[in-house]
């Protein structure tokens, strides 16, 4: 008999709470934003993003397909980041280098929901901060069940994005 003959297991990747900027988020839809990038992620493999978008627009609204990160040093990522949309190379290097270290998170699909206001949260929550960096959603029940919640809702709109230049990790 095989060992999972019989079970219910559902594999999805891990998923990931982090906040964005609507003007980053709007560069996604127009295909000019495949990375996201940061100073540190602690996923080696493909991951959800959960998407919250900061003030002024404070809201759960998405969720974005990650293929696995790659890992390098500031310069190394800012030239990616270069390549990926010229003149943004610098701003990326500047944001990067005081880590020494950085990641490009390559985005493949962007999901967008009706979602949960800032209120709504807080309201479910009991308190609700947008985080500063990411927050593992499946450490946190009552986060999970609004993921699950926000996820079961009608999708308003997706897109795959395609990165235009190659990657070598």
């Amino acid at each position: 008999m095989d060992l999972f003959e019989g079970a219910d297991i559902e594999i999805r990747p891990p998923r990931v709470l982090m906040s964005l900027h609507a003007e980053y988020y709007d560069l996604m839809w127009s295909g000019e934003k495949v990375f996201e990038y940061r100073k540190r992620y602690g996923i080696d493999g493909p991951s959800s993003w959960y998407v919250y978008l900061n003030a002024p627009v404070s809201r759960l609204a998405a969720v974005i397909d990650l293929d696995p990160p790659i890992t390098g040093g500031p310069t190394e990522i800012a030239d990616l980041a270069e390549r990926a949309r010229t003149g943004n190379g610098a701003s990326v290097l500047a944001y990067l280098e005081p880590a020494g270290r950085g990641v490009a998170l390559p985005i493949r699909h962007v999901r967008e929901y009706p979602g949960f206001t800032a209120e709504q949260l807080t309201a479910a929550l009991g308190k609700w901060h947008p985080p500063q960096g990411y927050t593992v959603i499946d450490r946190h029940p009552a986060l999970a069940k609004i993921c699950d919640e926000l996820t079961a809702a009608t999708i308003v709109r997706e897109q795959p994005i395609q990165a235009r230049i190659a990657v070598v990790p």
